[in-house]
């Protein structure tokens, strides 16, 4: 199967991604895409998307950047991950750009940065950093 399909079908077994409304966006070697909007079921007292909305789609980018990189008869699991929250979630939509920093056989580094998106603007409100570990299917 090819690292495009493969990964759509992973992502379409997410209850969790689902439930958000989360999108796959875009497919690279080592980078994943994926947006959700911001509603009121995902918001936060003040109006700004959750800071578990940035987390769930960020940890999800970023594990899913790291599947693009390992043989098809292994998944990902997330070893550990943080997130700084660097401004309120405004927008419409929050986006999340994971990326593969150090492939490994045993594990693996990866990031995510979250936009919030309003009008075609993107500002940065989260980055997230950390290790996500092959296992066999």
């Amino acid at each position: 199967m090819d690292m495009e399909t493969r990964i759509r079908a992973s992502f379409a077994r997410q209850g969790m991604m689902a439930t958000l409304g989360a999108r796959i966006d875009a497919i690279a070697a080592g980078k994943v895409e994926i947006s959700a909007p911001i509603l009121a079921a995902t918001s936060q007292q003040q109006g700004f998307g959750h800071a578990g909305l940035s987390f769930a789609i960020g940890d999800s980018a970023a594990g899913y950047a790291a599947l693009t990189l390992i043989p098809d008869d292994q998944e990902v699991v997330t070893a550990e991950i943080k997130i700084n929250l660097l401004a309120p979630a405004r927008g419409t939509t929050l986006l999340a750009r994971g990326r593969v920093i150090k492939p490994g056989r045993r594990l693996m580094v990866v990031s995510a940065d979250v936009f919030g998106v309003a009008d075609g603007t993107e500002r940065h409100v989260a980055a997230l950093m950390g290790t996500m570990v092959p296992v066999p299917l």
